[in-house]
């Protein structure tokens, strides 16, 4: 697929922001609900609903064991590689019935993505800096993979096909949209050392592997590198698999969402999460007058 091609015909549409604040569940698309999002645009037909806050997670006799050594934690950079990580968002953000057309729905829906994507890392936003980081592995990895996980989350990496199994975004900003704030760092200085993670997902076969650690402790050095001093993310309530997994990487409780708030955007309340970024301290030698 020639991703740049596809994307220069749909300059017309206009990009979505798709912002997943917590682990796994997608909440809503521009504003809307899920049960707007339980609808296609062709006759109202039911295409998918969204994944549930309780992921279900892979059995051990489900779970792929994966070789480390061969697999890369790094920023995204290419389009063919953004495509890639969209179809794995959509693929875990989202429950699809068999269904005639559901495919041309599921590529709706990464197209959303890809698009929004593509804008929150040109950095359109003022006030805003995002990173996507990306846990893949080479093709040759994949063997025992489902077809359908190799064939769409497939891309070229200077010459060797690689397949993203794992995602997540980092926010640079003071606030993501229609989610609680952090209150860290107080005062002047905010707009760039607060961050916060979203988009956090792992392809289920390869979950229980340590992935989502290692994906969350990469973005802990790359917002340091930024200058994020408070990192926060947020988890719905009862999403025990989230949780676990950002306690293990020692983020704590902050705040919570107002239950109002969750009843009017049709969502189970979320908790904020936060953990400090430590700053590097610079040392400087001792100079004679």
């Amino acid at each position: 697929m020639d991703v740049s091609k596809t994307y220069r015909q749909r300059g017309d549409r206009k990009m979505a922001v798709l912002t997943l604040p917590h682990c796994f569940p997608l909440q809503s698309v521009n504003g809307r609900s899920k049960s707007e999002l339980k609808q296609s645009n062709s006759g109202g037909r039911r295409w998918c609903t969204v994944a549930s806050q309780q992921q279900e997670l892979c059995t051990q006799s489900e779970r792929i064991r994966i070789d480390k050594s061969v697999l890369k934690l790094e920023e995204a950079c290419s389009e063919a590689e953004l495509w890639a990580t969209s179809l794995l968002r959509v693929r875990s953000f989202y429950n699809f019935k068999s269904s005639f057309g559901i495919e041309d729905h599921k590529k709706y829906l990464a197209e959303y993505e890809f698009e929004a994507l593509k804008e929150r890392l040109a950095g359109t936003k003022e006030g805003q800096k995002v990173s996507c980081i990306n846990a893949t592995l080479p093709i040759s990895e994949t063997r025992n993979f489902p077809d359908e996980l190799c064939s769409s989350c497939k891309f070229s990496d200077n010459g060797e096909d690689r397949v993203v199994v794992g995602t997540l975004d980092l926010n640079q900003c003071m606030s993501l949209p229609n989610e609680i704030t952090g209150m860290k760092p107080k005062g002047i200085g905010g707009d760039f050392a607060r961050g916060y993670l979203s988009n956090v997902c792992v392809a289920k076969e390869c979950q229980r592997n340590g992935l989502g650690l290692l994906l969350v402790e990469n973005s802990k050095s790359v917002a340091e590198d930024w200058g994020i001093s408070d990192l926060y993310v947020h988890v719905a309530v009862d999403n025990d698999a989230a949780r676990n997994l950002y306690t293990k990487c020692g983020f704590i409780y902050e705040s919570e969402e107002p239950a109002w708030q969750a009843r009017f955007l049709d969502r189970p309340r979320r908790h904020l999460l936060w953990i400090g970024i430590p700053i590097p301290t610079i040392t400087t030698g001792n100079f004679k007058s």
